[in-house]
């Protein structure tokens, strides 16, 4: 059972975020999940501006429930697919905001 278990986790890890993105972006198909994304991504900023302008830091935990919230919304209610946050945390973090960069220079649309 062990060798099965490894198997198949050796199977979903990538050799770097360059050979993820990919992956992360078929897994965002739907446009109306990427715009959540999106907004989700600008609201984290929002918040984290709002923390500082306030100096209140309940605005930094707004900033996560934000940016994961609209994106939990995006996945389960447009794409109906599982969070790649579940399986790839980190890589996943770091494809929200190259996405969120990609949209803004164009290279994604939304």
């Amino acid at each position: 059972m062990r060798g099965f278990l490894f198997d198949a986790m050796m199977r979903c890890m990538y050799a770097s975020f360059r050979e993820f993105y990919p992956f992360y972006l078929d897994e965002h198909r739907d446009r109306r999940c990427r715009r959540m994304h999106f907004l989700g991504s600008w609201l984290v900023i929002a918040a984290a501006v709002a923390a500082i302008a306030t100096r209140n830091p309940w605005w930094l935990v707004a900033a996560p429930l934000c940016g994961y919230g609209c994106a939990w919304i995006g996945h389960f209610a447009f794409e109906k697919n599982r969070p790649a946050t579940f399986r790839h945390p980190v890589y996943s973090l770091m494809g929200d905001w190259m996405m969120f960069a990609d949209v803004l220079s164009g290279r994604v649309r939304i």
